[in-house]
């Protein structure tokens, strides 16, 4: 016995199918379409259907297509009841489609389905779809220029952060201090007043890698020696059950090591890069930093117009954009199981923000005109190639396999959207 092949429909049956659609909630993102098709309309498709499996069925005792009808309608009862059950929903669901204009940003789920002998088939397609934003207001708004001055402070910091990198540590026998590594064991006494076996930790005094307490006993012992003696807890302690508790800490000293940074002179400059003198250094930093400030500032008055833009013209977000962004997130800062909800709990607003900031974007680039093209991003290649004294060619190609063209291109986008918005608001 061998089953005949099933047939794809040319959607000839149903393009003048009088199928009944009903949306439920017809203005937001998520959609639940109820649809029924007529009994007639699903009795043609069996009686097609039916028709070609007694074509090519193949019973014992009767040539190819020669089968009674009746005998292949009831030894093929499942199959050509799938077959139906398949294309009346799939030219159903595009009957939806065209006729609603829906554009599915998900994959819809059927629910509810009831498919009886007879009966109209009916289901109900739930899906979510790309949000109509409408931008009543983008212009009339006021925001604040933050300030790109580099101060001399400023730059002294960076050079001394500099400094503290290519710091040497040595060993002291001088009780430590705020900026000593030590390397200590450490045991607290329980609830009875009985100290347990310490345990050894490394921290660098001054950085809040323990609590004042602890840290106030360290810095009384020299190497070798061992203090013990009652401390308290502070009250703000991140575990609320031990703040304010006093319990008595036994400390050993067992290593300290002192910091030596490099002088502040023309020979630095030398060692961190190309400079002649701690002067050219000191003025690369200088301009580094005013370039740095100057991406802070147009980032903060991004957000903040772009912020009351999201305010003037409220719109839904589909939930399945905010969750991949969180799932994105949690992806990339390496978030364990067990800590997912609760990080996207405290990231889903902030996820759901970026959502809406993106798609004002894009709808002012749409309605404006303003996205990138091939060539931008050919001209783009083009300088990035010539300020890095690289090939054009090779470097679109590094770009290519690495995937950035198309994060380059919506780079160049937003930079004409927002400049074409700053036209039109006011930045004070």
């Amino acid at each position: 016995m061998r089953a005949p092949t099933r047939a794809r429909s040319p959607f000839r049956y149903f393009g003048f199918m009088d199928i009944q659609i009903t949306q439920r909630e017809p203005g937001g993102v998520e959609r639940h379409v109820d649809v029924a098709v007529p009994a007639d309309a699903v009795r043609e498709v069996e009686e097609r259907t039916a028709r070609r499996y007694t074509s090519q069925a193949r019973l014992p005792g009767f040539r190819p297509g020669k089968a009674p009808p009746a005998m292949v309608r009831k030894r093929f009862a499942d199959a050509i009841r799938q077959d139906v059950l398949q294309e009346v929903v799939q030219e159903a669901y595009k009957k939806v489609m065209e006729q609603e204009k829906l554009e599915p940003i998900t994959q819809p789920h059927i629910h509810d389905l009831k498919f009886e002998p007879g009966e109209p088939l009916t289901f109900t397609l739930h899906m979510e779809v790309r949000p109509e934003v409408q931008l009543a207001r983008v212009e009339g708004f006021r925001v604040h220029r933050p300030a790109t001055e580099v101060t001399d402070e400023m730059v002294q910091e960076q050079l001394d952060s500099l400094r503290d990198q290519r710091a040497t540590w040595a060993p002291t026998d001088d009780r430590p201090m705020s900026g000593d590594m030590v390397t200590v064991a450490l045991a607290t006494a329980d609830e009875q007043g009985q100290i347990g076996e310490q345990k050894e930790y490394r921290l660098e005094l001054g950085k809040d890698q323990a609590i004042p307490g602890i840290e106030d006993l360290i810095m009384e012992a020299r190497a070798g020696e061992t203090i013990e003696r009652p401390v308290k807890w502070p009250e703000d302690f991140p575990d609320e059950a031990q703040r304010g508790q006093t319990k008595t800490v036994r400390v050993t000293l067992k290593e300290a090591k002192r910091k030596t940074s490099p002088d502040l002179d023309d020979a630095f400059a030398r060692e961190v890069g190309d400079f002649e003198s701690l002067d050219a250094l000191r003025e690369a930093v200088r301009k580094d930093l005013g370039a740095q400030a100057q991406r802070e500032a147009e980032t903060q008055l991004k957000t903040q117009l772009l912020d009351q833009i999201i305010e003037a013209n409220p719109f839904d977000v589909p939930p399945s954009w905010v969750r991949q962004l969180v799932d994105g997130y949690a992806n990339a800062y390496q978030i364990p199981d067990e800590d997912k909800e609760r990080f996207a709990q405290e990231f889903r607003p902030l996820a759901e923000r970026q959502v809406r900031r993106d798609l004002v974007v894009e709808t002012i680039a749409r309605d404006q005109n303003l996205r990138a093209t091939e060539a931008d991003v050919d001209d783009r290649v083009n300088a990035m190639a010539t300020e890095r004294g690289a090939e054009a060619g090779k470097l679109y190609a590094a770009l290519q396999k690495a995937g950035r063209l198309q994060e380059l291109e919506h780079q160049i986008t937003e930079e004409r959207v927002f400049a074409w918005l700053l036209e039109r608001n006011s930045a004070e």
